[in-house]
């Protein structure tokens, strides 16, 4: 496992939330149901159908989601608390990505999807909009962020029109988010995976409400910890948060028992 530098300013964040996490006791908040909850759909199609459109975000893949949100929730705890080089597999294969590590960058290469701090979403969006380029609407993403044929060459067909891409959570903390998913390509996330409080050795599975999908505590080498604190940090204040800190909560009692 090659050693990697952690930047500066993960570790400033990563003290910080270190602190704040031991000086507050957050009430633990229910469960909600995951899913296409909240979707404003147009009625000229009937659920399941190819040309289902979300209203308020017209680029997600309205079928593809539903197919991974089934896919995501398919999965056991036992399956998600394996070793971390098979999880990460069995979340590709929720997310519709086919698991390429030696692809080339830009060409289908899905080695750093759910395997950092930022990479986290899978998100489901139609064809016309795969080819989107990030003109500076999102914050800290490079312009001229071309991912269509990467994304092609990545999504597995069978979930249904579209493409699935590990798009970046930076900026999901804002309301309504902020991030390249919501912004880029216009589309709503199947899931998102925010690793939980206070150890962060627990991720959970959240849909584009913050509602629960599914959740694991996995073994060997994770992406390192601070990455894992620093993306809870980004989800910290926003509805992304309320299941990572009601899991990790859980996560805490069982090993305390």
């Amino acid at each position: 496992h090659h050693t990697k530098i952690i930047p500066h300013y993960m570790r400033r964040a990563f003290r910080s939330l270190k602190g704040s996490l031991h000086r507050t006791n957050p009430q633990i908040l229910t469960a909600s149901g995951g899913g296409t909850a909240g979707m404003s759909l147009t009625t000229n199609a009937k659920p399941g159908d190819d040309l289902e459109i979300d209203k308020e975000y017209p680029g997600t893949a309205v079928k593809r989601l539903r197919a991974v949100v089934e896919r995501t929730k398919s999965l056991t705890n036992e399956q998600l608390s394996d070793d971390w080089t098979k999880v990460r597999k069995l979340l590709l294969w929720a997310a519709g990505l086919k698991d390429l590590p030696d692809a080339e960058p830009g060409m289908g290469y899905t080695g750093h999807s759910f395997n950092d701090w930022n990479h986290v979403d899978a998100c489901t969006m139609l064809g016309d909009v795969s080819h989107n380029e990030n003109k500076g609407e999102v914050k800290g993403i490079a312009i001229g962020n071309q991912l269509g044929p990467g994304i092609k060459i990545a999504s597995i067909e069978e979930l249904g029109p579209g493409g699935t891409w590990s798009t970046c959570m930076m900026g999901c903390n804002r309301d309504p988010p902020q991030d390249v998913a919501h912004i880029q390509f216009k589309s709503r996330v199947a899931f998102k995976l925010v690793w939980c409080p206070p150890d962060f050795s627990t991720f959970v599975l959240v849909d584009d409400g913050g509602g629960y999908l599914n959740h694991g505590t996995p073994s060997g080498s994770m992406p390192h910890k601070m990455e894992r604190a620093y993306n809870f940090k980004m989800v910290e204040g926003s509805k992304y948060e309320k299941e990572a800190i009601r899991i990790g909560q859980e996560a805490a009692k069982t090993r305390e028992a």
